[in-house]
């Protein structure tokens, strides 16, 4: 069960980039805007401050304490906003239910939150001790207890490889395998740590790729981005701006590959000597490279380190 926070347990939590994403997002007063990973609201508030007057904007989040801590942290916008607590991977669906299209833009700032880490029960972080759970929301049933327990020693080497890129994948697989059953945090991550070759001597914690690797494959993140970068396209009016926040490679790649194939005429293999696809361009990049935090940012906000934010604006509507 994932906890609701009092507003006293409140993690601290800086939003990443949010000049770049108000400048990006083209924010306008009046305008119609979703934030697809709300957490504690700080992206949102961002947003609603210079849609104002008369902007609006539908939040989403697949944990329901998110919501809980943005709708206490957004009450001052209370007419101007409504919070779901859903996955984005169902933003379709969410915006027809509420009849929420087409809109301004659309945001996205994926991985984990400093809200979701700094939940101790929560098990996302190997800083304490917790159950191996990392789900994002209460109602879904894997957990990373059943991935590290229940997978064969092959299935579990190659979720550490495909979604943590971690090379001693094998390794680290073999030791969790010979160690079962293994029941929290502090406890996996001594297990990885003695299984990756130069594990103290990393700039990043020997266990941080194994842990990702589980907590994308317990939220299935990969598949849900890709589906839901699709139907944002959708919901966008024409010159909306499609904004994502990335992390990680993985995330990345997905977003840079989605937003040139929408902005391409033609996706048939270079191999083809004429186009046969009938693809035609629905988005237009912004950003041709992906946007860093500043020094300042980062030295304020380490976690922004490896932010990098991409842009599209969909093409008309006559256009495409």
């Amino acid at each position: 069960m994932v906890a609701l926070l009092s507003p006293n347990a409140i993690p601290s939590h800086a939003p990443v980039l949010t000049e770049e994403v108000i400048r990006f997002l083209a924010v306008q007063p009046g305008g119609r805007y979703i934030d697809c990973t709300l957490g504690p609201g700080g992206h949102s508030r961002a947003i609603l401050e210079a849609a104002s007057p008369g902007g609006v904007l539908l939040g989403i989040d697949a944990d329901p304490a998110a919501v809980q801590l943005a709708t206490e942290a957004l009450s001052d916008f209370a007419g101007s906003v409504r919070l779901i607590n859903a996955n984005f991977r169902d933003l379709a669906e969410v915006c027809q239910r509420y009849e929420f299209e087409p809109v301004h833009g659309v945001l996205f700032d994926f991985g984990v939150s400093s809200l979701q880490l700094g939940s101790p029960d929560r098990g996302f972080s190997f800083q304490t001790e917790a159950p191996l759970d990392m789900r994002f929301g209460p109602d879904q049933e894997i957990t990373a207890a059943d991935i590290v327990n229940e997978y064969s020693q092959t299935d579990l080497a190659d979720v550490i490889w495909r979604y943590g890129e971690e090379r001693a994948s094998r390794r680290v697989a073999r030791r969790i395998v010979s160690a079962r059953p293994v029941s929290t945090t502090t406890e996996l991550a001594a297990i990885v740590a003695k299984a990756v070759p130069g594990g103290g001597r990393q700039r990043i914690h020997p266990a941080t790729r194994t842990f990702q690797a589980l907590r994308i494959a317990v939220n299935d993140e990969l598949t849900a981005i890709e589906a839901a970068l699709d139907q944002a396209r959708d919901i966008l009016g024409g010159g909306g701006r499609l904004v994502a926040i990335s992390f990680h490679s993985l995330e990345d790649r997905i977003v840079k590959q989605f937003m040139r194939r929408e902005s391409s005429d033609c996706i048939c293999p270079p191999t083809i000597p004429a186009c046969v696809c009938d693809h035609k361009a629905t988005l237009k990049m912004i950003t041709k490279r992906p946007v860093k935090p500043s020094d300042e940012e980062v030295s304020v906000n380490p976690r922004s380190r490896s932010a990098r934010l991409r842009t599209a604006e969909r093409l008309p509507m006559e256009d495409n």
